[in-house]
């Protein structure tokens, strides 16, 4: 998902897409893809303003050089991000599927077994919480037992410090259960009122990111930054990179090492 005003950044958003702004040495739409990928997603539908389509089209193609597949769809103004099944609808065929938001970077140990066992379980809903000390900043999973009683978006008195992260797991039925949706009092068709419906019937499933995960929501100037940052000391410093799709592709043997080569020269 892609869409969106990226009102927090302005006056940079002004003339281009969050999603197409740097962090670090990669374009911020970089990293989202690579956490599909590293799902062992292998078709991605990229959600966008018809305004910057063009642009998203000329940095990804059709994925074919990462050997993925690529389509594009158009969201005219922002309806909220459960509009994106209803956008996605053809595309996603009625089977599972993965929604991550454009500005959501993930890292850490282990992730990639985390993601793979996630994108394996194709029961239910399962979303990620990440221990924040702002939680009234985000949407926050209330717990009982160890298990989902409630979810709020963005409360002033928050009942936990876990904040529901920007990517989310959803079985075949996702589709049919947004269409069940009104929009919210702002307009939109709330991810948060898709996610209770699979609450009340049981059927929501949370994972904890916690220390040795890294999750960044970069729609801000300051967390901008801060990923950028993150990102420039762990490659500097280890001399591996992040959100790099075709060493994704590479290790998920879509391309072999000919045609990593050959984006390595293209990028020289």
């Amino acid at each position: 998902m892609s869409g969106g005003y990226g009102t927090r950044l302005a006056p940079i958003t002004s003339a281009v897409n969050k999603q197409l702004l740097p962090i670090y040495d990669k374009p911020m739409i970089y990293y989202p893809i690579s956490t599909l990928m590293m799902a062992g997603i292998d078709e991605i539908l990229i959600i966008t303003s018809p305004l910057f389509l063009n642009l998203f089209k000329k940095l990804l193609g059709d994925g074919s050089k990462w050997n993925i597949k690529i389509e594009f769809a158009v969201q005219d103004e922002p309806k909220g991000l459960a509009e994106a099944f209803i956008l996605g609808e053809k595309f996603i065929d009625n089977c599972p599927s993965v929604l991550i938001l454009g500005d959501n970077i993930f890292h850490g140990t282990n992730l990639i077994d985390l993601l793979l066992k996630t994108s394996s379980d194709v029961e239910g809903a399962t979303i990620f919480a990440y221990k924040v000390k702002n939680p009234e900043s985000y949407g926050v999973i209330n717990f009982k037992d160890e298990k989902i009683e409630s979810i709020e978006e963005k409360p002033q008195i928050p009942k936990s410090n876990y904040a529901i992260t920007g990517i989310y797991f959803y079985d075949s039925s996702a589709v049919s259960r947004v269409k069940q949706l009104k929009p919210s009092k702002r307009g939109e068709l709330e991810i948060t009122d898709l996610n209770n419906l699979y609450l009340v019937e049981g059927k929501l499933k949370y994972k904890l990111l916690g220390r040795g995960y890294c999750w960044f929501d970069a729609g801000s100037i300051e967390s901008l930054n801060a990923c950028s940052q993150y990102v420039q000391i762990i490659e500097n410093r280890q001399g591996l990179k992040i959100g790099c799709p075709e060493e994704i592709a590479w290790r998920n043997k879509w391309i072999n090492e000919t045609n990593l080569l050959e984006i390595a020269k293209e990028q020289q």
